[in-house]
């Protein structure tokens, strides 16, 4: 028996406990709905009394951006499409199609990775990275869709590319919650100031795609 790899508390005989196994059934039997309760929020903007678009706010970066984000190749349907075919090879089985509109892309990749969900939680090692980073991607739709949480939480923009005296990436999450006149890491303290914003989303999808090499490598 070892400690459950997401939970870090519970026994399993694998590599992730009941508990969480069920958990991540569940976020994955939501991915689909939650993609598509992103489409109401692609647009930030707020109509005023006169029916007309409220001005566009100066660097966008913290709100329609991130959404953009979720519901492009790198978002929902990149990060479960990633795993599905990371399974599929450490199953010996062919790669996985990826065609069509993403929606219903979403919903295949969540259906084969749930259909998997057993040998993942007691087989595969890497059952621990792929029930968090799902539980990470549920929390990031949460705070759009949500505006309870998306104020308590702030939005999540990526990992933090500060560099420290190392020359190492911080890799913190950076988050950017409302009134707050820049976004502040709050691991290494880096602030991005609004005229960064559009070399900050640079710098973050270029560390998220080096991720994504790494891990297929």
């Amino acid at each position: 028996m070892t400690d459950c790899l997401l939970c870090e508390r519970n026994q399993t005989d694998g590599y992730l406990c009941p508990g969480c196994t069920l958990a991540t059934a569940r976020r994955l039997d939501r991915m689909p709905k939650l993609y598509a309760a992103l489409a109401a929020f692609l647009q930030p903007a707020a109509r005023g009394a006169d029916g007309g678009r409220t001005q566009a706010v100066d660097a966008p970066l913290p709100v329609s951006e991130h959404v953009l984000d979720l519901r492009g190749p790198g978002g929902i349907v990149g990060v479960l499409e990633d795993w599905r075919s990371a399974m599929q090879a450490d199953r010996g089985w062919s790669e996985p199609t990826a065609a069509g509109l993403t929606e219903a892309r979403v919903i295949r990749a969540a259906r084969a990775l749930s259909m998997n969900l057993d040998w993942i939680a007691a087989s595969w090692p890497l059952a621990g990275a792929f029930a968090e980073e799902i539980r990470d991607l549920e929390k990031d739709v949460a705070s759009v869709v949500n505006p309870a949480d998306r104020a308590e939480r702030g939005t999540r923009l990526g990992k933090c590319p500060a560099l420290d005296p190392s020359g190492a990436i911080c890799g913190a999450i950076l988050r950017h919650f409302p009134g707050e006149p820049a976004v502040t890491c709050r691991w290494c303290g880096c602030a991005f100031e609004p005229h960064e914003w559009a070399g900050l989303r640079e710098w973050i999808d270029r560390d998220a795609a080096n991720d994504v090499q790494k891990m297929a490598s």
